[in-house]
């Protein structure tokens, strides 16, 4: 059986993928979720936590777990970390599932992505909080998103400020993310223009990439695990069987 490895997005750890791991360990695969540095409750100076720090993250958690042709499911911010760990060790990766993520371009940074009015008030929110990007208020991340205040309460009552470096850094790729086997999961009540990020959209006409769409809001993991969970199974089937040499599972 193939692996799945899950790297969180913005203010989360680990534990917002328990509900996922739960229903791929059911159907018999081995998942490791990956709590970022700086994302732990524990962990007392976020500020200097880097991006290349993420990526390093990620690449340790393959190398010591000895794992190859694993399946990258990323959520959010998850996804520039995803991007950079797939162009590092491409023969470690068979396939990468972006949930409603952001895509790793050459010289870009996470808050590149945002309009210059968007991107001002983030930097003033991270200069105002320490270096570290605070979760927003309740009723935005709830607001629209298929969640109950109950739900969105429990995430923000988990969730810790992001170190900021890790979404200003600039990326550094070898090779664009088009040439990279992915599937893009887009959440349809995140979108409330009905269209998604033009860097993002150019992708689909890509022939290693695959759209699915989930109709639900951009916290698939709590609100739609099934459906989620039967997304990355079909992907496992899709890309096919693991090749020789994959650690295996019981």
């Amino acid at each position: 059986m193939r692996s799945y490895v899950l790297i969180p997005g913005l203010w989360a750890g680990a534990w917002i993928w328990q509900q996922i791991e739960r229903q791929l360990r059911a159907a018999g695969h081995h998942t490791l979720a990956v709590t970022l540095s700086g994302l732990s409750p524990s962990d007392a100076d976020r500020k200097n936590i880097t991006l290349a720090d993420h990526v390093d993250d990620v690449l340790s958690v393959l190398i010591e777990e000895g794992l190859n042709d694993v399946i990258l499911v990323a959520h959010d911010y998850g996804g520039i970390v995803a991007g950079s760990v797939v162009d590092r060790a491409p023969e470690r990766v068979a396939h990468t599932v972006y949930v409603e993520a952001f895509v790793a371009h050459d010289g870009k940074s996470m808050l590149d992505v945002f309009p210059d009015s968007l991107r001002a008030e983030e930097l003033r929110l991270i200069d105002d909080n320490d270096g570290r990007l605070p979760p927003p208020p309740v009723a935005a991340i709830s607001a629209g998103q298929d969640l109950s205040h109950r739900d969105a309460q429990w995430l923000l009552d988990r969730f810790v400020g992001h170190p900021c470096r890790s979404i200003s850094d600039p990326v550094t790729l070898t090779r664009p993310p088009a040439t990279h086997s992915a599937t893009y999961v887009v959440c349809e009540k995140d979108h409330f223009t009905g269209s998604i990020d033009d860097d993002i959209g150019r992708l689909r006409d890509e022939p290693g990439w695959t759209f699915r769409t989930l109709k639900t809001g951009r916290w698939p993991m709590l609100s739609a695990p099934g459906e989620l969970s039967e997304l990355l199974l079909e992907v496992d089937r899709r890309v096919g069987a693991p090749s020789a040499g994959t650690a295996a599972f019981d």
